[in-house]
């Protein structure tokens, strides 16, 4: 049997137990990796190579810095104004957080976006006395992430690979902005999803109590006198300096992410104890395990196999606006059960390929799959942005029962944007 194929029946394998939500999301995912590497299909250093991985280590630097700006006081003062600002009602609230976190994205990382996010919002839940609710802000943010992601050249690791096959192919490569105005509807319709049956549907589905602690949340009001200026000052500057970081590029996110992490630490800001006690594990076991598991996908041409087969189903005389539909549909596929960033690494040659043979310009095509992987709304696993927001509580189709709605709107408005932004 071939590598691919075995890889084909671990991805089957996985997406059941995903789905069924008997296993833990943390279990399946680093079982799955293991698959890879126990049946052949990879090595065990590609299976485990997302423990190592600059986003998992991204992911764990983010993490640190959120949970001091939280115990510094930093994060309990930001989401105080927010309340100050917008009130406690709750859907007014996510919007905000919709807005804020999709163009946040479109200048920084999406995921360094959310790891900032979540715990102002978890300060400001505890400060509405649970007028507001992580549940009901936590996904909104990790999907308005992917959306703000894909409006700028920087917003995603996608669009930088993209960027790089085309210059690397000696093609026409995009501007900064090229991707934006493909991806206005989207936000719009996103926002427009929250302010009305987004919300609503949400209070159905998410049907699971929060914890919500009186007493702790009593204790922490007593306790935001005593939170020292000094390290409010401190973790404030770590983050602003992280962000800067991200910007500028001075080492990869990870390495920034990591070494801010470990300045919070010394700096006092915040303990290694509540460091290990706070973070949220199965979000980066999930991650890690993703991202291994995706090698499998990509490494053993399993992936590739898709690819080519929906492709020959759809024939040989292809227009550019099909041409555009066919990577559209499965870039979507791809992005909902592997690494988004691994899914643009194998679609893109693929791309420059069909489009050299059909005598097509490539550009148009890298931005449809750009567009088209940062619409990973079913699943938690694909996306680091939409991963990180398991600390939600939520369930493995929690995230496809609001997910759908969503991800048909978002896909039916890119498609229809194609003639308009390429002049077809």
């Amino acid at each position: 049997m071939s590598t691919s194929t075995i890889a084909l029946i671990i991805l089957v394998v996985t997406i059941i137990l995903f789905a069924s939500g008997k296993v833990p999301l943390s279990v399946t995912a680093v079982g799955a990796a293991l698959a890879m590497g126990i049946c052949g299909v990879i090595p065990f250093t590609s299976a485990f190579a997302g423990f190592a991985s600059d986003v998992t280590m991204m992911v764990i630097g983010s993490m640190i810095i959120g949970e001091a700006l939280f115990e510094t006081g930093v994060a309990q003062k930001i989401g105080t104004s927010i309340i100050r600002m917008v009130g406690i009602r709750e859907k007014l609230f996510i919007v905000v957080c919709v807005v804020v976190s999709a163009i946040l994205s479109a200048f920084l990382s999406n995921t360094a976006v959310v790891a900032m996010m979540l715990p102002v919002v978890s300060a400001t839940a505890a400060s509405s006395r649970g007028a507001i609710s992580r549940k009901n802000s936590f996904m909104a943010i990790g999907f308005a992430a992917n959306v703000g992601g894909g409006m700028t050249l920087v917003g995603s690791t996608p669009n930088v690979i993209g960027q790089g096959i085309l210059a690397d192919a000696g093609l026409e490569t995009m501007g900064f902005f090229d991707l934006t105005w493909g991806s206005i509807p989207r936000l719009l319709f996103i926002i427009l999803f929250y302010a009305t049956i987004g919300y609503a549907l949400q209070k159905r589905v998410f049907d699971f109590e929060e914890k919500y602690d009186l007493a702790q949340d009593a204790q922490e009001e007593e306790e935001q006198a005593q939170y020292s200026t000094v390290k409010m000052i401190i973790s404030s500057a770590i983050l602003i300096l992280t962000v800067i970081g991200f910007v500028v590029g001075i080492w990869t996110v990870g390495a920034v992410a990591m070494v801010a992490g470990l300045a919070c630490i010394l700096t006092g800001c915040i303990s290694v104890k509540q460091v290990f006690a706070r973070l949220d594990w199965t979000t980066v076991w999930v991650l890690a395990g993703s991202l291994g598991f995706a090698a499998g996908i990509s490494e053993s041409g399993a992936g590739k196999l898709i690819a080519d087969t929906v492709i020959g189903w759809m024939g040989g005389n292809i227009s550019m606006f099909k041409l555009l539909i066919i990577f559209t549909i499965l870039s979507v596929i791809m992005s909902n059960v592997m690494s988004s960033t691994a899914s643009m690494a194998m679609l893109g040659p693929i791309a420059l390929s069909m489009c050299a043979s059909l005598g097509y310009a490539a550009k148009p095509v890298i931005m449809a799959i750009i567009w088209s992987l940062n619409l990973a709304f079913l699943t938690p696993i694909a996306t680091p942005p939409v991963t990180m927001t398991l600390q939600g509580g939520y369930r493995f189709l929690d995230y496809t029962k609001i997910g759908t709605p969503l991800l048909i709107g978002c896909l039916i408005l890119t498609i229809a944007s194609y003639p308009f932004v390429f002049q077809l």
